[in-house]
């Protein structure tokens, strides 16, 4: 029997080695191909729908059964990740994805391609949450912001690297490639992330602490620097969590929960109630399908760019500043799009709204919601925000597609602007500040409400 492995203090005391960015590759390639599969849909949609092979209300049914695989896939992943750990799942649902992608390529019809996007969409779904809670427990506190942000360049670099593929490849070859890039990139990484070491936290947590120690002990080996490390911190006591999934709805950490539920809503609704529209808006607008993956790949750039911001800033400016400052700004600049017309200014002002989006994708999908719960309901806690996003954004294509057409892109812009705002004010009063603090702090909400109590 192996004494408690403080795995959190050991991991938190560790310097960034090798180690670390090795796990931060072998998730952030995943995470790229996630990235890019769920961005091929803009350029694949214009092009269906210009060549007749779809319509748009299929369209619709397309990101819209993908959200519904989404639901699917972050929904069982919270609760896969936190009964069999984080290595089989992350494992299972790349598989997964990649598979379905190759298959999406030889759709015969619109019908058969938007059957498989749902098991896509499954994949997609499970990836986002289980990568970004995996990295969340390996990385010290205070750089978990600015890797967990970077960690959201990689998905985000697919929306400009698949808007330029789409520009390159489609007129050429079709829309059909595109999937296949997806597909065979993703089973690259699910072979080489066959390395991937499970998380300590985890296995501590579910009682497997002779496991937890043996991969803590080779984590300080790879981490050591000229052979020492920082002192072991005394084990700090952490209230224990009981009551397992219906810990999330009690009065601790149902608040947290909201906050989840509500920042997925807005973040999902950001990403797939306008930018994944954004070559449709152009096409519909009379634009030519070439202009219009033209005007979305230099929109696109704003995407890593306030990725980056996200990340880098998180940690010295904190989460809820950002994530209001952020909200605030994309409120402004959204204000402003509408009434681009100007071929230079449309894209312009595009690109530079992209950055305050980003900048919001990055610090609540990459690294706020991963950190408001604990490591024992971590993946479910997150899985389940993850799955009101992704389930408010089933209905999202129908909505954005009614307000489109009668309203224009004002309109859906002013749907946006409504949802940053309850955003603004739900964060402002219900949410809690991770800055530079260690995961097992974070798991007591207030020293008088002991989790064990909830």
């Amino acid at each position: 029997m192996v004494n408690a492995v403080n795995a959190g203090a050991r991991l938190d005391r560790l310097p960034i080695s090798a180690f670390h960015h090795r796990v931060m590759w072998l998730i952030g390639i995943g995470m790229f191909f996630d990235g890019f599969d769920i961005y091929l849909a803009g350029g694949v949609l214009a092009t269906t729908l210009k060549t007749g092979f779809s319509t748009f209300p299929q369209n619709l049914q397309f990101i819209s059964v993908t959200f519904m695989g989404m639901v699917v896939g972050a929904f069982l992943t919270g609760f896969l990740g936190d009964k069999y750990g984080r290595r089989f799942t992350y494992q299972a649902n790349l598989a997964l994805f990649g598979v379905a992608s190759i298959a999406a390529a030889f759709a015969p019809s619109m019908a058969v391609l938007i059957a498989i996007r749902f098991l896509i969409g499954a994949g997609l779904g499970a990836e986002t949450v289980v990568g970004y809670a995996t990295l969340t427990e390996f990385i010290p506190p205070n750089q978990r912001g600015k890797w967990l942000g970077l960690m959201v360049v990689f998905v985000v670099t697919g929306l400009p690297i698949a808007s330029l593929v789409s520009l390159v490849l489609i007129p050429a070859f079709g829309w059909r490639p595109m999937f296949i890039i997806a597909g065979v990139g993703a089973l690259i990484v699910w072979y080489l992330r066959k390395s991937l070491a499970e998380s300590p936290r985890w296995l501590e947590s579910v009682g497997r602490n002779k496991e937890a120690e043996d991969i803590m002990q080779a984590i300080e080996r790879e981490s050591a620097v000229n052979g020492s490390l920082p002192p072991i911190p005394a084990t700090v006591p952490v209230p224990v969590l009981q009551g397992g999934l219906a810990s999330l709805f009690g009065p601790a950490l149902l608040p947290r929960l909201i906050v989840g539920a509500v920042t997925m809503i807005v973040a999902n609704t950001l990403i797939f109630g306008f930018v994944t529209f954004i070559p449709q808006f152009f096409v519909k607008e009379g634009l030519s399908i070439a202009t219009s993956f033209g005007f979305t790949m230099l929109m696109s750039i704003g995407a890593p760019i306030g990725a980056a911001i996200g990340g880098l800033t998180a940690d010295s400016w904190g989460r809820k500043p950002t994530i209001i400052g952020a909200s605030l700004l994309t409120i402004v600049l959204g204000a402003i799009y509408p009434y681009m017309h100007d071929p230079v200014l449309l894209p312009l002002v595009g690109f530079l709204l992209m950055i305050p989006i980003y900048v919001l994708v990055s610090v609540l999908i990459g690294i706020y919601v991963s950190e408001l719960f604990p490591t024992e309901v971590r993946m479910r806690g997150a899985g389940i925000s993850n799955t009101f996003g992704r389930a408010a954004t089933v209905v999202t294509p129908f909505i954005v597609g009614s307000l489109f057409v009668s309203h224009g892109v004002g309109g859906v812009i002013a749907f946006l602007i409504a949802l940053l705002i309850v955003q603004i004010i739900v964060v402002a009063t219900l949410g809690v500040e991770p800055k530079g603090r260690a995961l097992e702090e974070l798991e007591a909400p207030s020293p008088a409400v002991p989790l064990a109590a909830v």
